[in-house]
């Protein structure tokens, strides 16, 4: 069987049912792949008949092989980047699509597709519009980490984590979809707290939107206000705040990364929402969240450490405002410091103007 034959809700989220049981058949799916292939077989029907999670997680492990491939070739690391707005959606969308084609209950799977494609659709166009998607583009932080790490060894990180660690993750941040699925055929009619989490997603993407927007907002008047001196009209910023060098106002104000603190956000409410439809405290499927956020404390830390050398106020932005929990109460500038003149000075001055 495809599915495991499980006899409660919580049982649709014990590892030992739902997944130990069936890691054999990702050994043999390459394989059968083959054989299917050169037999000129239906590969419907062995995505079909193969568990849903076997085959995404197979999936990411060979997307992990082409990332590494193309990012040695071309010396560009950020071939996982390019993909992150939309894996994690095709990942549901595949878990949907299976559901769909054994004629399974997916009322609800639809609604998590639902929200993740808006999710993509935003974070694909940021991406786009910030030149994500440019020949030769990579991510700046990669070049940083490679000027202070040795070569061999930033082969061996590529390896590990940007290419099939990254790739994986991808996947498992989905993988709650795969016990909502199981969870289906116990309770197979959207419930109210199916819609309350389905509203809660796109409220948390509408926020991205926001802060996005935000900072986009301000890099592009800050960018103009460096080419020409002047404080482009309408721009909603003052001298002070373009001179800051980075953005203050906003969600911005409460947040030093609203849109990092968002992105978590969503993927561990796709968890909680697992562990809600399953009836379960906690499970497996919180893996991918978990390390998630993990990646995100180390990235907040590498581009803060660049913020912290680049702008002299972002030492006091950092005391006051948190960086993923908002904080209740907005960022306040530091007053300027008023120049303090000793006395020893005066005198040294009035004894140069006597000369």
């Amino acid at each position: 069987m495809a599915l495991p034959s499980v006899n409660t809700l919580e049982d649709c989220a014990d590892y030992s049912q739902v997944v130990e049981p069936y890691l054999p058949q990702l050994y043999e799916l390459p394989w059968k792949v083959v054989d299917v292939v050169s037999s000129q077989g239906s590969l419907v029907e062995l995505y079909k008949n193969t568990n849903p999670m076997v085959s995404g997680l197979g999936f990411s492990i060979f997307l992990g092989a082409i990332f590494l491939v193309l990012s040695e070739i071309n010396r560009n690391y950020s071939q996982v980047d390019r993909m992150w707005s939309l894996l994690p959606t095709i990942y549901n969308a595949h878990f949907t699509a299976w559901s769909h084609l054994n004629h399974l209950p997916s009322q609800r799977l639809d609604l998590v597709l639902l929200w993740s494609t808006v999710w993509s659709a935003r974070l694909t166009f940021n991406y786009w519009r910030r030149g994500g998607y440019t020949v030769g583009s990579e991510d700046y932080r990669w070049s940083i980490i490679r000027q202070h790490v040795p070569s061999a060894l930033f082969f061996i990180f590529n390896v590990t984590f940007i290419s099939f660690i990254q790739s994986m993750l991808l996947f498992f941040l989905a993988a709650p979809t795969y016990i909502i699925l199981l969870a289906s055929n116990f309770e197979q009619d959207i419930t109210a707290a199916d819609v309350g989490f389905t509203a809660v997603q796109l409220s948390l993407v509408l926020s991205e939107w926001f802060s996005d927007q935000q900072q986009w907002d301000y890099q592009t008047a800050k960018h103009q206000y460096q080419k020409t001196a002047k404080v482009p009209q309408g721009c909603g910023y003052t001298q002070a705040e373009l001179d800051r060098g980075f953005v203050t106002t906003g969600l911005w104000a409460y947040c030093r990364h609203p849109n990092f603190a968002a992105e978590q956000t969503i993927w561990f409410t796709l968890y909680q929402w697992s562990c809600f439809a399953s009836k379960s405290l906690y499970s497996w499927a919180g893996l991918g969240p978990a390390c998630l956020i993990m990646l995100f404390q180390g990235s907040t830390w590498l581009t803060e450490l660049i913020s912290l050398g680049k702008y002299p106020e972002y030492e006091a932005y950092r005391k006051q405002i948190a960086a993923h929990i908002p904080s209740l109460t907005p960022y306040k500038a530091p007053s300027a410091t008023p120049k303090v003149i000793r006395t020893s000075d005066l005198a040294k001055r009035e004894k140069a103007k006597q000369k």
